[in-house]
């Protein structure tokens, strides 16, 4: 018999429907039930793809002894965290403050008020090589509710008081010296062998690749872009790369990056699209453009919606056994592709007799100095072909939003330097379907979107991505109407989501659901924050428009983030993208003619783009709506035939020319 996750339209709710565990979705309705029959508050948080969340379901949650207990004694909330990162961030942070860690899944214990007074992640059902078990926390938090209530009720005081406490802000100005640092610290954390900061288990974090990259091209020192390029060519060359597919997993559990954990998500591959294209930029080089193309591939062919959305990922498991659907063994392979070729894709890619995991092979490139195969060699194609007889993997096909948001930059600019119009074409479909789809009848951004339905207010992550990804529209389509939508979305955001007495900018909106405190991120994790989101698109917004309103705000959020990274840089590195935008000399380019887009100008984007400069195309079409976005550009008036340039450099602007 279902429960009553069964009217959700989550597919991490929707996995949990059948358990005998009596779940609720989070609201009032479960708050109120637990008040009700004075019971504390058991909840899960996880997301569908998860491998952990999986385990701790068959072991706990599909047991009818475990549910029983939770039955008789909580009431259950289960939780997708990536539909509702605001309770997700909530008791993160509360885990994070009593426990040193998180992750997911997560598990807290709350009393009715929501007050959290015991927190963790993964619970086996027993006790295990010291892990305290399910069953024996629950029967003693029942214990305490009955026999000790006030020690739990004073517990969750103290620690929603301290979680509540407000500290003063700690701004102060953006310096140069403070991109050093961060540079610097990843410098110290570098594994020279293999690519990649500190130990296993390595994430990509492709946004401290792209901070390298730039901050080496700014003050032309080559060993940022030697440490970035090494971790990328690694991790094109490992297992975490799906080399038949396309793609990238989630994070390596090795330091070589051989062994993945096998879940792919969106955000990941539009961020990795996004170092590698950084990467062909400053050096040129083919492969790197490679590894953007079977990215963009996987991701239009696998986690593209027909209406024009993206979705959220896949899982690492299939038949219940994380990897299977990825790995092969030497007979598989000559049988599918013929002796020949089936040997010589074993010798290239590492599938061997023995094994690299469980004893089968995850297909890789380590060590190899023949070349590899083209990721559209047709012999891939008949191995991933022969892959999609197996059982498939579990697909989270949730839209949402902020997700989106980096894929449609992503896709824009790779379409854009690689001459791809068809990856342009996906990216500007993907905005039409969330303007058309995850937008309230006030023009309000929602979270997700999934089988016809928008649900959960937009949080700040929702419009600052968004927001960028319709800038990089505009830069490279040069179509005014995406950076009057990128305006709009800006505006929405401060309105929203500004802290005027602090400053920076909460998660939530102000008249969002009220929650134990009103969370405000600024650390870069597995994405970019929302907070260094917005510094990136204040400070954009600053260049393009030449308004002050933006400029003050580009300011004020650069001083508030400054404060935020005072003590680890490094952990803010989009932010600090942001940042040298506003430290570095930048030019602002606006092109004025009756000629279309010249392609002069296509080509002075394509070869400069990393030195900031901003791009702005007045022709008697565009005028009206570009004069309202940039009043300044009202004064250049377009020419009866040819084309005028007019670029300025950090406030000094040169004569206008008809050539660059």
């Amino acid at each position: 018999m279902a429960n009553a996750l069964q009217y959700e339209k989550s597919p991490y709710l929707l996995q949990h429907q059948h358990n005998p565990v009596n779940w609720m979705p989070w609201g009032e309705a479960a708050f109120r039930k637990a008040a009700l029959e004075d019971k504390p508050v058991f909840l899960s948080i996880g997301y569908s793809t998860c491998h952990w969340c999986h385990v701790m379901a068959r072991e706990s949650f599909e047991d009818e002894e475990t549910a029983d207990v939770l039955n008789n004694y909580f009431i259950c909330i289960k939780v997708d965290r990536e539909e509702r990162p605001d309770v997700d961030a909530v008791y993160m942070a509360v885990c994070q403050a009593m426990t040193g860690s998180g992750g997911w899944p997560l598990t807290v214990f709350l009393t009715p008020e929501q007050k959290p007074f015991f927190a963790g992640t993964y619970f086996p059902k027993r006790r295990r090589y010291g892990q305290p078990g399910l069953m024996e926390l629950l029967e003693r938090i029942h214990h305490l509710w009955e026999h000790d209530r006030e020690q739990l009720l004073q517990t969750g005081d103290q620690i929603t008081a301290a979680m509540q406490e407000v500290y003063p802000a700690d701004g102060r100005e953006p310096q140069k010296t403070i991109l050093a640092q961060a540079c610097q610290q990843l410098r110290r954390q570098y594994d020279k062998t293999w690519g990649g900061f500190g130990p296993a288990p390595k994430f990509p974090t492709p946004h401290n690749l792209l901070f390298l990259m730039r901050y080496a091209a700014l003050e032309q020192k080559p060993d940022g872009l030697d440490m970035a390029a090494h971790t990328l060519q690694a991790m094109a060359c490992g297992g975490i790369r799906d080399h038949i597919g396309g793609g990238f997993s989630r994070y390596s559990t090795d330091t070589q990056w051989l062994v993945p954990h096998f879940e792919k998500m969106l955000y990941d591959n539009a961020l990795l699209i996004l170092a590698y294209l950084e990467a062909y930029q400053q050096t040129q080089e083919e492969a790197y453009a490679q590894v953007v193309r079977s990215t963009a591939d996987y991701v239009l062919r696998e986690l593209t919606d027909d209406r024009g959305g993206f979705y959220c990922g896949q899982d690492a498991d299939s038949d219940g056994v994380e990897g299977k659907y990825y790995v092969f063994t030497p007979q598989e392979t000559e049988q599918i592709l013929g002796e020949t070729d089936g040997q010589l894709f074993n010798r290239l890619y590492g599938i061997t007799e023995q094994g690299n995991f469980e004893g089968n092979s995850i297909p890789n490139r380590i060590g190899q100095t023949e070349p590899g195969w083209r990721h559209d060699d047709a012999r891939l194609k008949k191995l991933y072909d022969y892959r999609l007889q197996r059982t498939a993997l579990h697909k989270d096909d949730k839209v949402l939003l902020s997700w989106n948001g980096w894929m449609i930059l992503a896709l824009a600019r790779a379409g854009f330097l690689l001459d791809e119009p068809c990856y342009l074409e996906v990216a500007k479909q993907a905005q039409q379907f969330i303007e058309a789809n995850i937008t309230d009848a006030d023009n309000r951004l929602f979270v997700r979107w999934r089988e016809g339905e928008a649900a959960h207010t937009g949080q700040l992550d929702d419009y600052a991505v968004y927001g960028l990804a319709l800038l990089e529209l505009y830069q490279v389509t040069l179509e005014p109407v995406y950076l009057q939508q990128a305006i709009l979305r800006a505006r929405q955001m401060t309105a929203l989501f500004a802290d005027e007495k602090s400053g920076g900018y909460f998660l939530t909106a102000a008249d969002a659901e009220t929650l134990i405190i009103r969370p405000k991120e600024t650390y870069d994790g597995a994405i970019p924050s929302g907070n260094s989101a917005a510094a990136m698109l204040l400070q954009k917004l600053a260049y393009l428009t030449g308004e002050a309103v933006w400029q003050e705000a580009a300011h004020r959020q650069m001083q508030f983030m400054a404060g935020e990274m005072n003590r680890y840089p490094a952990g803010h590195c989009f932010a600090l993208l942001a940042m040298a935008d506003a430290l570095y000399p930048h030019r602002e380019l606006v092109c004025v003619t009756r000629e279309g887009i010249p392609e002069a100008l296509r080509q002075y984007q394509k070869g400069r783009r990393a030195e900031n400069t901003a791009v702005l195309l007045k022709t008697p079409e565009t005028s009206r709506i570009l004069t309202q976005c940039a009043p300044f550009t009202a004064d250049y008036s377009v020419p009866e035939q040819g084309t005028l340039y007019y670029l300025c450099e950090n406030g000094a602007c040169k004569a206008p020319a008809d050539h660059l």
